[in-house]
């Protein structure tokens, strides 16, 4: 189902609309932590790209500091590049199976959250999660450039983990996954008329969905956008896809993992960059999941995390005729 973005809500549409209403008051919020990851390289630092060309690129994991949430995803010289500090969990707090830990803080991470520095120089400064990017188990988390010089390798960041369990009484057939109660007041959800107003930056079609298929939910990770079909990118304006742009995916249900399901819809965040590797691209962390009949997708260039939370006053602009018309 390849559905079209509407045009920007009028002024008599907004004034009648109203925020959804949510069960706010039974989430609980939890501490979790992590530690500044190191990047990691395989046993062969080359990548096979799908065009058969060999490339030696940064990839995963660390201390991004010359790019942010709200910068292009596309086009950089990287592979699956977290724009931002990249935490995990070591597992020296497990108890029981290994790895629970960093599940845990996975699991519980909420886009929005407030993350906080609690070793090394940067010690008290103040940061935000973007994204979770599965694979490679790491939570993504905003912080100035000021702040990111600062930090270390190691260095270890809490976070104030609230959202999962989020609902939407009068939407009972929707579900939330990863979306913190702060991102969805900020994000400007609506109701109207039985339905939900979601702004957008775009539309991608499920066909060009690649690698995270085959997980069992869709808390711990992300799915990525294939960009090898230049006439498909070209038509959904892909190439211009930005870290942290709210974007739909049609038709897709992650409720239970990513499935493609006519008449659902899926809307998610973009955490990382573009890959070259076959069955890769820019990954989306999934948040809202709604049958189509509830949904008005509202096209808005500035329905991205970084202006959305007030993290970064401009961001890279949108992609050509994104104020109105197909997605």
């Amino acid at each position: 189902m390849d559905l079209p973005l509407q045009h920007p809500l009028m002024e008599a549409g907004m004034g009648a609309a109203s925020a959804p209403r949510t069960n706010v008051s039974r989430l609980v919020a939890s501490a979790v932590a992590g530690q500044v990851s190191h990047p990691v390289v395989r046993v062969s630092p080359y990548r096979i790209g799908r065009d058969g060309v060999l490339r030696l690129l940064p990839g995963s994991g660390g201390i991004v500091l010359n790019r942010r949430v709200g910068d292009r995803a596309v086009g950089l010289a990287a592979d699956h590049m977290e724009a931002g500090v990249s935490i995990h969990n070591t597992g020296r707090d497990d108890i029981g199976a290994k790895g629970g830990s960093n599940r845990a803080l996975m699991f519980q991470a909420c886009v929005g959250n407030r993350a906080r520095v609690t070793s090394g120089p940067a010690t008290g400064a103040l940061g935000t999660v973007v994204g979770k990017h599965g694979g490679i188990n790491h939570v993504i988390v905003d912080f100035s450039p000021a702040v990111k010089r600062r930090l270390r390798i190691g260095d270890r960041i809490q976070l104030d983990a609230y959202g999962q369990g989020l609902e939407l009484p009068d939407f009972p057939q929707v579900r939330a996954l990863n979306l913190s109660p702060r991102l969805l007041r900020r994000w400007g959800v609506r109701t109207e008329r039985g339905r939900l107003l979601i702004p957008v930056t775009h539309t991608v079609p499920s066909q060009l969905m690649g690698s995270g298929f085959g997980r069992s939910e869709g808390v711990l990770g992300d799915l990525d956008i294939q960009l090898s079909d230049e006439r498909l990118v070209r038509r959904h304006r892909l190439n211009a896809l930005r870290l942290g742009d709210l974007v739909a995916v049609c038709p897709l249900d992650y409720r239970f993992g990513p499935s493609r399901r006519p008449g659902v819809i899926t809307v998610g965040v973009v955490v990382h960059s573009d890959s070259k590797v076959a069955g890769h691209g820019p990954g989306v962390t999934p948040l809202l999941i709604a049958p189509a009949e509830c949904v008005r997708l509202v096209c808005r260039p500035q329905a991205n995390v970084a202006l959305v939370l007030g993290l970064r006053r401009s961001v890279a602009p949108p992609a050509r005729g994104s104020s109105g018309g197909r997605g």
